[in-house]
């Protein structure tokens, strides 16, 4: 189990399994006309994604068929509409004659600023944003009817937004009043910037270097992951990175964080004064953290199986030879939180894991941004159903892998109107030149996903929801999170579309064990990335002990009093609590051969997909 894997004599797969997972831990084989006949319909669906921009056109044709039949067959509901746009209509057209300024709350959403601007309160332009306003009012309530299945609604009504979002008055150029106005103050300046900022976009996206030089460049090792420390470990998959000690007594027990795999881990060790890691090492922490490689077409065959073996426990077998004899603090932050609750609840059931004598013991378990449950996923739910990961599938036989890009669109698809047309309305229209930050560059520095791996968490995972339901299979035995019984600090943030925290809460219902729940101000990165000084922070806290009652995520919000401040100290507390709360000499760290130091080498692996 220990062992790695010698991925260079490696075949490519088919990985698309092409009958329901079935409920045990063994999934069946096909007949070989079967699998012959999907492996055709695969590719002809593969060299046709491009025109279908990566989305299934069954999903939505499903979707937008369940929407017109349940419209269809409900007039006096489709009458009610009819008369609704007419009345959102003429009260968009009173108010814009009415009132002098767009009142504050003439978006139900709070962060919407596309029309906060001054020009935008003159005719006929706050008419237009009115009417703007109230279409996507009228298509809110247009999608939302009784008896379609949830998963259509969701659907039919993300198509909506993106139409609607496309179609805002925000986008119309010159028809734009901030546009205009730039234009004339400037004499035209702002729009020769923004197509040199168009030329450099099409640059970079052909792999050329741009033509302005300007901006701040985050590269790892230079402006973020500057942390001191060495790889003390390396295997085919992941590299085990050891900090170098701050202080000169150290906390017995040493942290161990597993970040997904999704993105690089310096998530966790950006720019020195919002260093996760960098703060933890200050506060007296042995601090470990994993740096997963960056795979490619020779790696399809990895799967969950190997992610977690070599993703974890290898890597705490690392660090038990490390620091012999001591209890691990474990941290999974948003997928590496989902693959380490997985990994916790094979050591605790009955029986364990082969060669579990190797492995250091957990102490305790802290998942930030993490789900166990997936029958909640939020926005990323959205584009997951069965025939979205049968197309995604196709397209990933065919190279062995999701690329990056094809995952950051997604999450452009989802939010368009922030990642797409607003950047664009400042970067192209109004020619400003878009600062990245520590934050904005580390996410674009996307990582690929092998295809076995991938279809066999978004299947096992999101489809099937097995880990909730203990029927997610580890060497062949399924897990339970009800094994559990080591204390968990979990986090959750106010603003999450990728880990919503009512649906990370759900790991209460999953457990009797002792949890900590801190819900954060913030979104999935930046309330997670949120360090002591930084203005405007907050956080709730409370504990559930083994043996008290369930309490729904709405009564836990409205009796865990908010405070002011980063959760980090407050976690920093809990794991000196959950230790034997003894310190010991900084332990140093013997270089070994040809591992080199931190951020170490998979980190700067980079492809263009």
């Amino acid at each position: 189990m220990l062992c790695a894997v010698d991925t260079t004599a490696r075949v490519m797969p088919d990985p698309r399994p092409t009958l329901e997972q079935p409920k045990g831990c063994e999934l069946p084989e096909l007949r070989p006309d079967r699998a012959e006949a999907e492996a055709l319909d695969g590719r002809l669906h593969a060299m046709l994604a491009p025109f279908w921009q990566g989305l299934s056109p069954s999903s939505m044709a499903l979707a937008s068929a369940d929407w017109a039949w349940h419209l269809g067959t409900q007039p006096a509901r489709a009458a009610q509409l009819a008369v609704r746009a007419w009345q959102l209509g003429q009260e968009a057209a009173s108010a814009a004659s009415d009132q002098a300024t767009l009142p504050s709350a003439a978006s139900e959403r709070p962060d919407d600023q596309r029309f906060a601007a001054k020009p935008w309160q003159a005719w006929p332009w706050s008419w237009m944003a009115r009417q703007q306003l109230a279409a996507e009012r009228w298509w809110r309530e247009a999608t939302d009817l009784r008896g379609m299945q949830a998963h259509h609604r969701d659907l039919v009504g993300a198509f909506a937004r993106q139409w609607l979002d496309m179609l805002s008055p925000t986008n119309a150029g010159l028809a734009n009043p901030e546009v205009l106005t730039a234009t004339v103050q400037r004499r035209g300046g702002n729009l020769v910037d923004g197509w040199t900022h168009a030329l450099d976009n099409w640059r970079v996206q052909h792999g050329l270097p741009r033509v302005e030089n300007g901006g701040q460049h985050f590269e790892p090792g230079k402006q973020v992951a500057l942390t001191p420390g060495r790889v003390v470990h390396r295997n085919d998959l992941v590299e085990v990175i050891q900090y170098s000690p701050a202080t000169a007594q150290v906390q017995a027990e040493p942290v161990f964080i597993v970040p997904s795999w999704i993105m690089k881990y310096y998530i966790l060790d950006l720019s020195p004064h919002d260093s996760m890691v960098r703060w933890l090492v200050a506060q007296g922490h042995t601090v470990f953290i994993l740096s997963w490689r960056n795979p490619d077409a020779a790696d399809a065959l990895l799967d969950m199986d190997d992610y977690l073996n070599l993703g974890v426990f290898d890597a705490l077998a690392a660090i038990g030879r490390l620091v012999p004899g001591q209890a691990v603090h474990a941290v999974g932050y948003c997928l590496g939180g989902t693959l380490l609750s997985i990994a916790a609840a094979a050591l605790a059931r009955q029986g364990a894991v082969a060669d579990a004598a190797a492995l250091p013991s957990l102490a305790s378990m802290s998942l930030l941004a993490a789900e166990t449950d997936f029958s909640e996923p939020g926005e990323m739910g959205v584009l997951i159903d069965e025939s979205q990961v049968a197309l995604l599938e196709d397209m990933m036989a065919e190279r062995g892998y999701l690329s990056g890009r094809q995952m950051a669109g997604s999450f452009q698809f989802l939010h368009s109107r922030e990642l797409v047309w607003s950047a664009t309305l400042r970067e192209i229209w109004m020619g400003e030149a878009l600062r990245p930050n520590d934050l904005m560059a580390w996410n674009a520095d996307t990582t690929r996903m092998p295809a076995a791996m991938h279809s066999q968490y978004l299947r096992r995972l999101y489809l099937h929801n097995e880990l909730a339901l203990s029927r997610y299979c580890v060497e062949g035995r399924p897990v339970s999170l009800r094994d559990l019984r080591l204390p968990v600090f979990l986090v959750g943030t106010e603003r999450d579309h990728v880990a919503p925290w009512r649906s990370v809460y759900k790991l209460h219902g999953l457990t009797d064990t002792e949890i900590t729940f801190v819900l954060a101000s913030g979104g999935h990165n930046a309330g997670i990335v949120s360090e002591p000084g930084h203005p405007g922070r907050r956080w709730r806290e409370a504990t559930r002990r083994a043996g008290d009652r369930w309490m729904p995520p709405a009564a836990w919000a409205s009796t865990a009093a908010p405070r002011t401040g980063s959760w980090w100290t407050a976690w920093d507390r809990w794991l000196k609590a959950q230790g034997c709360e003894q310190q010991v000499p900084a332990r140093t760290m013997g270089a070994r051969e040809g591992l080199g130091a931190a951020p170490g080498r998979y980190v700067h692996q980079r492809y263009d997909d």
